[in-house]
């Protein structure tokens, strides 16, 4: 390739924050894109539904796009696809399995009869323009995802996608160290490198030593084991069925994205169900309870998951038994960590035993720890390193990492979305910023919620509303109904009736000194009034709506 040729990388999410994980890459007439994920919405987003990194740059330049790279298929790489993929044609390149979870995505969309879906196997390369990109297996919390090497006009980029480093990897789910060494040895200008867990050192748990550790609670377990976990962790999967069939019991499921995921697997040769040992929900009351395991949803927490319901009592065809014993497979993702807590409460109210992370080795974390992103930082030897797929501290932790394996402090770059870097002739440049604020869903509007919304849902969320309703005669201009004053997320208004009638008589003094017809000053001057007199009376700052109709 011509060396003397450049690249440039637009990071639009996944530095600076955990999810939108989307990186394009630009070399003459040619770019890629390497996956395109969402972000759920921590609790000061209300009413959000998930946050999508902004696509005006990959739209803007869609001519020169040659394909979308998926490196797994979890939701923070694969979940925005629908949003972009209904303003580009470019084809998905990604494993079988990574493709057919993105095709489920797109099809709920009605997006997947307009998609190329280009599959790809573990050491297959392919050329898209002017890139050259070979496919590495590496062990993650999902099966099939892949590693990267890209080979560009300015030289070899390895991009890690997310990964972690098994040192005694079970059927086969390992990463691929040789041949990301054999691609790296002619010399790799730039490693990308996950950073989720450079906060931890040493190694991450074996998946050998999570299935050692349920295979005693699946022995010892007197009652009902009830298993939550991330519904594309089809390894996982795998490991409860094969422990269910060694200990005699029977796996029935309960969650939406369980069945779906569970089927994709099996259809795809991953996932293998032991002969007798499946059972419908519906089977269960003729079941011992030391012979049942229920698969279910909700390991964040989720207000309809299966277990979210079993925990409240809600759910149609099952119940909490007491002597039950829960098992949490799965980390407690930061703004999720509130209502797991409620959730294991509950549980525990109900007669049943909670185990997860904290107190039992029952998950290992798919992200590599320190000594692990040192394997793949000597592994690779590049000349820059760009960390990413973290958030801001861990980026700085990771390039410092990276510096202590003998990359030059200079070479070792913290950068966030929208900063462009260009590579050209071994050297590096910082382009000029572009935009990528994000952009909020909001049922079927899409990126219409703003600041100002969001300002305006947290002040009703905390402060409540006032409403107040007043017809006038347009003609003459005498107050007909009301004032009636209306309290929603404020006051009990029968608690407070008497505040209430004190802020019906200042609605009235104004309505008396505002001259008819002036029905803007009017619905001003009893908002600020009103507001003061909260703040006065309760130390309270609703939203005023005052109401002013006109007959």
């Amino acid at each position: 390739m011509n060396q003397t040729s450049a690249v440039t990388l637009y990071p639009l999410g996944g530095l600076g924050e955990i999810g939108l994980n989307c990186m394009a890459l630009v070399s003459g007439d040619s770019m890629i894109v390497v996956d395109c994920g969402l972000m759920f919405p921590d609790d000061s987003l209300f009413g959000i539904d998930v946050v999508i990194p902004r696509f005006d740059f990959i739209l803007a330049n869609k001519d020169k796009l040659k394909g979308i790279i998926l490196t797994h298929g979890h939701e923070d790489h694969i979940g925005a696809l629908p949003w972009l993929m209904r303003s580009c044609d470019a084809p998905l390149y990604g494993s079988k399995f990574t493709l057919a979870l993105a095709a489920k995505k797109l099809d709920e969309h009605s997006l997947k009869e307009f998609t190329r879906f280009e599959p790809v196997s573990g050491g297959q390369t392919l050329t898209l323009g002017d890139f050259r990109i070979t496919f590495f297996p590496v062990c993650h919390s999902i099966v099939h995802g892949y590693a990267l090497g890209i080979e560009t006009p300015a030289g070899r980029i390895v991009h890690t996608g997310d990964f972690k480093i098994d040192r005694n990897p079970m059927d086969g789910h390992a990463t691929d160290l040789p041949a990301i060494k054999a691609f790296a040895e002619p010399g790799v200008l730039l490693l990308m490198s996950d950073s989720t867990n450079a906060e931890r050192d040493g190694f991450a748990l074996t998946e050998r030593e999570i299935k050692s550790a349920l295979a005693d609670i699946f022995t010892d377990a007197p009652g009902r084991i009830v298993v939550t976990l991330f519904s594309s962790h089809i390894q996982r999967m795998q490991e409860v069925y094969d422990l269910a069939h060694a200990t005699g019991r029977k796996v029935a499921v309960s969650g939406k994205s369980l069945f779906s995921n569970i089927e994709i697997a099996r259809d795809l040769g991953h996932l293998r169900v032991p002969e007798g040992t499946e059972a419908s929900l519906d089977d269960l009351p003729g079941l011992p309870d030391h012979q049942v395991v229920l698969l279910v949803t909700g390991s964040q927490g989720e207000p309809l998951s299966a277990l979210s319901r079993l925990a409240y009592g809600e759910h149609r065809q099952i119940k909490v038994h007491k002597g039950d014993t829960v098992i949490l497979s799965s980390r407690f993702i930061p703004g999720n960590v509130r209502a797991i807590t409620r959730l294991i409460n509950r549980l525990y109210k109900l007669g049943a035993e909670v185990l997860y992370e904290r107190v039992q080795a029952i998950h290992a974390s798919g992200h590599a720890h320190g000594a692990e992103l040192r394997l793949m930082l000597e592994t690779v030897a590049p000349k820059f390193f760009i960390p990413v797929h973290g958030e801001y501290r861990h980026l700085v932790k990771h390039s410092r990492i990276a510096v202590d394996c003998g990359v030059a402090p200079e070479r070792a770059l913290v950068i966030e979305d929208g900063q462009p870097v260009t590579f050209k002739n071994g050297l590096i440049r910082l382009e000029d910023p572009i935009p990528v604020e994000h952009i909020y869903v909001d049922g079927k509007g899409v990126g219409d919620v703003g600041v100002t919304v969001l300002k305006e849902r947290q002040l009703l969320a905390g402060e409540g509303l006032v409403i107040v309703v007043m017809v006038v005669d347009e003609k003459s201009g005498e107050l007909t109904f009301g004032p009636n004053i209306l309290s929603k997320g404020f006051v009990f208004e029968q608690h407070y009736s008497h505040v209430l009638e004190d802020a019906k008589c200042i609605v009235l003094d104004i309505y008396e000194n505002v001259p008819p017809g002036q029905s803007d000053l009017l619905k001003e001057r009893i908002r600020s009034a009103l507001r003061r007199f909260f703040r006065k009376v309760l130390e309270r700052d609703p939203v005023v709506v005052p109401l002013v109709i006109t007959l």
